[in-house]
């Protein structure tokens, strides 16, 4: 459906034509109407979908609506996310959909001086996103009053479980003092999740789940490549080298492996920058403006790292190190192929790390495509990195392989 037919504010609507959203994708088709509607939300929908806008747009509307002037009426909404990456990511999102209407939002989160965050939350915040932390220091201070709040969302629940902030959702919920409307949103689901999600919404809200039985997007094609651990440093300098023009994100476990890889790359000329807990905010904020902007292509993070990083055209993901938890696969793999954009990921699967790819691939309820290596053509990435020849070649010949795959089940008619 074109946003153009909704009831939403015409600011609104040109906004989202200038940030070039035409039509909705499932999730806004489905999840907009009942949250317009003041319905609580339950929904679970891959990584790059469009979560993010399927709640600013209904929320940006009603609070522009309800104000008469831009006179504060106190926050109305604040939206809880695990990472200070997301609250960053999330906060764009907010301020350009809401760019010349009466809604102000603002991104709070910790690891930068607080007194400026205090100042602009006493100017009048209508929309908060917030990381816990820094959210509930402002509230034992004072600065952050919830008596107006009728908007709560979750969003990246699931990550938000992991990292143990349950009780932190419980106690926000218990000083909320208004009748409100809860939004749970999520790209995974289990059961953890669902005793989670069940808790904090009404009985009667709106369950939406789409593609369930594909957690990975349809516009990534994902594949696993048989690597030695001690190989795979080689492997992914002759990667970035046949594709000097693409911007590349590469994952691996921890810091210590980040900053590992990243000298390894510096070893043979290649540029990289690293992202992960251990760097202070202005440190992250600063490589992520690098790699959004193109002034770096190569990108290397940690788990921690993957739900915050929304930048619309990354060409590939390289797993250098398959992740130990099945759902952050894919996580990672949604840094590619967002929006209506098409991508690629790579995993780089070694010896010891077999048992971690049963296991995504019993996660996925499917086998992961492999890009088969003969010993020869794998020789030859040891012997010559920084050769241009088959390894690019085969990934592009199976890519092609796996797109017409696709099309052909989505065109096979059914059988009467």
């Amino acid at each position: 459906m074109k946003f153009e037919k909704y009831h939403i504010s015409e600011e609104i609507k040109k906004n989202l034509e200038r940030l070039g959203f035409k039509r909705t994708t499932d999730i806004q088709f489905k999840a907009i109407p009942s949250i317009m509607q003041g319905e609580d939300v339950l929904a679970i929908a891959q990584t790059g979908t469009g979560k993010t806008a399927a709640f600013a747009i209904p929320i940006i509307d009603r609070i522009q609506k309800e104000k008469r002037s831009k006179r504060w009426l106190g926050i109305q909404c604040i939206v809880m996310v695990p990472t200070h990456e997301l609250a960053q990511q999330i906060g764009d999102v907010f301020k350009g959909i809401a760019l010349q209407t009466r809604v102000k939002a603002f991104a709070l989160y910790g690891g930068v001086e607080q007194a400026p965050q205090i100042k602009k939350i006493m100017d009048g915040i209508d929309i908060l996103i917030a990381t816990p932390g820094r959210l509930f220091d402002l509230i034992s201070q004072g600065y952050i009053l919830l008596n107006s709040v009728n908007t709560l969302v979750l969003d990246e629940a699931d990550h938000m479980l992991d990292l143990g902030f349950i009780k932190d959702i419980e106690d926000i919920k218990r000083k909320l003092t208004r009748k409100h409307q809860t939004l749970f949103f999520s790209a995974t689901i289990n059961k953890e999740i669902k005793k989670l999600a069940y808790s904090q919404v009404k009985g009667s809200a709106i369950r939406i789940q789409i593609s369930p039985e594909n957690l990975v997007s349809k516009n990534v094609s994902h594949f696993v490549m048989f690597v030695e651990m001690d190989d795979k440093r080689f492997f992914l300098q002759r990667f970035i080298t046949d594709h000097p023009d693409d911007k590349i994100i590469v994952f691996v476990r921890t810091r210590v492996r980040a900053e590992r890889v990243n000298k390894a790359m510096a070893r043979v000329e290649i540029n990289t920058e690293t992202l992960h807990g251990e760097k202070d905010q202005d440190g992250r904020s600063e490589v992520m403006l690098h790699f959004k902007t193109g002034k770096s292509k190569i990108l290397i993070a940690t788990d921690i790292s993957a739900r915050g990083i929304d930048i619309p055209d990354v060409n590939y993901v390289i797993n250098y190190d398959l992740p130990e938890k099945s759902e952050n696969y894919v996580h990672r793999v949604g840094r590619t192929g967002r929006g209506m954009n098409k991508g690629i990921a790579i995993s780089f699967c070694s010896r010891d790390e077999k048992v971690h790819l049963e296991e995504i691939q019993e996660f996925l309820g499917k086998e992961i495509e492999e890009v088969k290596i003969g010993k020869k053509e794998y020789t030859h990435v040891l012997d010559r990195p920084k050769a241009v020849d088959n390894l690019k070649e085969l990934i592009e010949d199976i890519t092609y392989w796996e797109e017409n795959k696709k099309k052909k089940r989505k065109n096979r008619k059914p059988k009467k």
